[in-house]
């Protein structure tokens, strides 16, 4: 019976340290170490409530917004994957003729790669600085604004690291950025 007791007590405490204590200390740990990533990297909006992460995707369909790259699960977090699909396949290629179309890439003005095609996870919550760019013009025009300070908003929120020695650019950030300089009509 001694052993029982012993053994019940055992579990509980490691129960505790295990599923408490130590999930406890390594979270308050990771909000003073990197309080934004730890606190899920969320972003908020003008009056303040969390509009999103900056770490997931979402989509974003008003030209005065900037578009992500196209999800193979619709944005939904839950689901996240990609399509499995081949390069070669037809679904990709009709999927990259509608992105290109809806972009209004042209021979001249080819889009950027990150716009037509999806990413692995299909939740990737960046596009590249040239697939900003490319869409600057769009946004400016929607929200009567001069296309260099777009620009000059795009060239700021960039950034790049040893990881991703790209320059890329959050599309959560730049809209909610956009907001501070108008809104959209």
């Amino acid at each position: 019976m001694n052993a029982l007791i012993a053994s019940i007590r055992l579990a509980v405490f490691s129960l505790i340290v295990c599923c408490v204590a130590y999930p406890l200390a390594v979270w308050q740990f990771a909000r003073l170490a990197a309080p934004e990533t730890a606190e899920a990297s969320l972003m908020r909006g003008p009056d303040g409530s969390v509009v999103g992460s900056s770490l997931i995707g979402q989509v974003f369909s008003s030209p005065g917004y900037f578009w992500p790259r196209p999800s193979a699960v619709d944005y939904n977090a839950a689901a996240a994957a990609g399509s499995n699909l081949s390069p070669a396949s037809e679904k990709v290629r009709e999927r990259g003729a509608k992105m290109v179309d809806l972009h209004g890439a042209t021979p001249a003005n080819p889009l950027p790669p990150d716009l037509a095609t999806a990413s692995g996870s299909g939740l990737d919550p960046d596009i590249s600085l040239e697939a900003a760019l490319f869409q600057a013009p769009r946004v400016a025009t929607a929200r009567g604004l001069d296309e260099a300070e777009v620009r000059a908003l795009v060239a700021d929120l960039a950034v790049s690291g040893p990881l991703t020695p790209r320059p890329r650019v959050n599309v959560l950030r730049v809209n909610l950025a956009l907001h501070q300089l108008s809104s959209v009509p």
